[in-house]
């Protein structure tokens, strides 16, 4: 049980801490007063991602789950709200954000209304959000392989990567402790990619020693 509740505040943290990550945006964005070199659509999935797991969390009276994507889910709005106030391309920006909105209703009149409660609406849940979280940790593949094309690891960021890898590692192990394998399995991809940009961190790092290929994350 006590390791238990050690995993659990490790999940609020290292996830907070990820999740945070987006005021570096944030922040670029208020200095400019430009929504220019940043990108919305990972603000939109996240927040989508948020809310399934919420959603979850509030099924299975998970508090650990409930928490950290009531945090998420609020950041995520933060920054798309300050997205839609900076950027030029508002209608796309709307048009997409609408798209968002008719799905998570969407989900909600399928997972909250015509499924019956129980094990089988749970289980549908959690598998739907199993398969959206592993396709975001996966969503990076392309850039990691333009990485070992170009030998450079500019594009990547450090701090993100090492946040990733210890979210993803207090989730899988908070989730083999709970025997939750929708929570433990689509975890694994964020370890496992993580270590990739560690190998490219370590690999391709080293050739200008002089000069940093890689980002920091500056709040």
């Amino acid at each position: 049980m006590e390791f238990l509740q050690f995993l659990s505040w490790a999940c609020i943290v290292f996830t907070v801490g990820m999740f945070s990550t987006g005021l570096t945006d944030l922040k670029k964005m208020r200095a400019s007063k430009s929504a220019d070199n940043v990108q919305f659509l990972p603000f939109l999935t996240t927040c989508l991602n948020n809310l399934g797991w919420l959603y979850y969390g509030i099924l299975k009276t998970d508090g650990t789950l409930v928490l950290v994507n009531t945090i998420g889910a609020c950041l995520q709005s933060l920054y798309i709200l300050s997205y839609c106030h900076y950027t030029n391309d508002k209608r796309r920006v709307t048009s997409q954000t609408l798209l968002v909105g008719g799905v998570v209703c969407g989900g909600w009149l399928y997972f909250g209304v015509l499924l019956p409660q129980g094990e089988s609406q749970l289980a549908q849940l959690g598998l739907t959000c199993s398969l959206f979280t592993i396709s975001m940790y996966l969503s990076p593949l392309a850039d990691l392989m333009e990485i070992v094309r170009t030998g450079s690891v500019e594009r990547l960021s450090f701090s993100l990567t090492v946040a990733t890898f210890l979210t993803s590692t207090s989730w899988t192990l908070y989730g083999l402790q709970l025997q939750d394998y929708y929570i433990m399995v689509p975890n694994t991809p964020g370890i496992v990619t993580s270590l990739i940009r560690f190998f490219l961190f370590w690999r391709f790092a080293s050739v200008n020693q002089g000069v940093p290929s890689y980002k920091l994350i500056k709040i």
